[in-house]
C-alpha cells in the first residue's frame, strides 16, 4: 500500500467512524432537564463532547486502520 493510498484509507476511516461516534451520548434540553436556549433547534446537543469524540474517532480508525493495512499486507 502506497502512502498516499495509505493516508486517503485513513482518512477515509476515520470520516465513517466519525459519523458513527457523534451520536453517542448525545442529550437534548429536554433529556438534559434543562432549558434550551432561545432560538436553538429542540434537538441541539446541550453538550456535545466534539473534542472527545474526535479523539475517539482517531483511536478507533487507528485500530481499524492497522487491522486493515496488516490484513493488505499479509495478503500480497
Amino acid at each position: 500500500m502506497t502512502p498516499a493510498l495509505s493516508v486517503a484509507v485513513y482518512f477515509t476511516i476515520w470520516w465513517v467512524v466519525l459519523f458513527a461516534v457523534l451520536p453517542f451520548g448525545v442529550r437534548n434540553a429536554t433529556e438534559a432537564e434543562t432549558t434550551a436556549v432561545r432560538g436553538a433547534d429542540a434537538g441541539a446537543p446541550v453538550k456535545p463532547h466534539l473534542a472527545l469524540k474526535a479523539l475517539a474517532t482517531t483511536l478507533i480508525s487507528g485500530v481499524v486502520f492497522a487491522a486493515l493495512y496488516a490484513y493488505v499486507v499479509w495478503t500480497s
